[in-house]
């Protein structure tokens, strides 16, 4: 026990060092926020049970908590690959716990996101109409994040390990882009919006506010929202499963 709780430090420190994920998971989620939440004409019109503000904050919070568990669970699955698994056996830390502690850091820099998403949104205007929207949007960030935590697990097991956090992380960012998280859809984009997996994601993060109207015009129904979820759940699941079996062929 003392093992784990000094590698998860020790590991919390590394990625605090790195300047890729200080950008990549604190940094640009709060100045994607600044840019097109606080800064915008619009930020204190209604958004349903908050104000735009909110609304914006809440998707750069989901987005940043996803490229959080992407790209370190992909770095985690590329370590494995490159055969540190061999001297974990070296060590008192089983392979399981190994990951649960890699899963812990996501976690933990995915709440450092959020936090500091949150905060400045506190502090530029970003309003819910109920105070207990900021814990329950926080809660499904960080639930549903869980999900990217399998995408980048796969893609770090699946791929090349020298490209595959940057893979993860350039598909996260194509996913927001495409998924209704940075700017609102319509058309034919939202259509094709409806498919990809950051869309769900997003929609059920801005539940408590939205209740599934869209900027756009229309509305989702939740069971809309959760299929996309879970659909995208087992998909990705799939790709941490062929990434298993891939990875095993190559030892």
């Amino acid at each position: 026990m003392l093992f784990t709780a000094t590698f998860f430090r020790v590991e919390v420190m590394r990625q605090f060092r790195n300047p890729y994920t200080l950008v990549f998971t604190l940094g640009m989620p709060i100045a994607m926020y600044l840019l097109f939440g606080a800064a915008a004409e619009y930020a204190t019109s209604s958004a349903g049970n908050g104000n735009v503000a909110f609304y914006v904050m809440a998707s750069m919070a989901a987005f940043g908590a996803a490229t959080a568990m992407t790209s370190l669970c992909s770095l985690a699955a590329s370590e494995v690959g490159q055969g540190w698994g061999r001297q974990i056996a070296l060590t008192p830390l089983s392979i399981p716990g190994y990951a649960v502690v890699k899963l812990a850091v996501a976690l933990a820099f995915s709440a450092v996101s959020v936090a500091g998403v949150f905060l400045v949104g506190a502090l530029t205007g970003a309003r819910a109409d109920s105070p207990w929207a900021w814990p329950l949007v926080a809660a499904i960030i960080l639930a549903g994040g869980l999900i990217f935590g399998l995408f980048g697990l796969g893609t770090g097991l699946a791929f090349n390990s020298d490209t595959a956090a940057s893979l993860a992380s350039i598909a996260i960012t194509l996913f927001g882009f495409v998924g209704n998280v940075f700017m609102p859809l319509s058309g034919a984009m939202l259509t094709v919006a409806h498919f990809t997996p950051m869309y769900g994601y997003a929609a059920l993060v801005r539940w408590p506010i939205t209740e599934g109207v869209l900027i756009s015009g229309g509305s989702d129904s939740i069971w809309v929202v959760l299929a996309n979820v879970a659909a995208w759940t087992i998909l990705f699941a799939a790709l941490v499963r062929y990434g298993v079996l891939r990875s095993r062929r190559r030892r």
